[in-house]
């Protein structure tokens, strides 16, 4: 069988490209590399809820961390993302939402670096319900 240059030189890249892309080479001289770490939500905060208001107003959360909130007042609230009524601004607050007497749950992962407010749907307007996530 006669063999063309042309064929020994596809051959010859064909081996060179395999023996690159199984690592072949002297491994004495490289150094390994070390795999990106994953980043660890923090545990975040926890706010409580009496009759008296949220407590603390204001909190500061590292990037995808979550925030707690629990319902030691003897009624209902509903946490929710400002503005009133679309609370839009930050939805993931919006996962905590209805809370019974008792009860607590988690805003959803705050993964983006900025400053949320939130009210108690349900009394908009009522100062003591309302506060500040600070995402950093």
């Amino acid at each position: 069988m006669h063999r063309t240059p042309t064929f020994l030189l596809v051959a010859a890249m064909a081996l060179v490209l395999t023996a690159v892309a199984c690592g072949g080479g002297d491994s004495s001289s490289s150094t390994p590399s070390s795999p990106t770490p994953t980043p660890t939500p923090s545990a975040g905060a926890t706010i409580t809820i009496t009759s008296s208001g949220v407590s603390p107003k204001s909190v500061t959360v590292a990037v995808g961390s979550r925030v707690t909130f629990v319902n030691n007042d003897t009624g209902a609230h509903d946490m929710s993302s400002d503005p009133h009524p679309e609370h839009t601004t930050c939805p993931e607050i919006n996962q905590a939402g209805f809370l019974a007497a008792g009860q607590s749950r988690q805003t959803g992962n705050l993964v983006i670096a900025r400053t949320c407010t939130y009210h108690d749907h349900n009394q908009n307007t009522n100062t003591s319900l309302q506060g500040t996530i600070i995402i950093q």
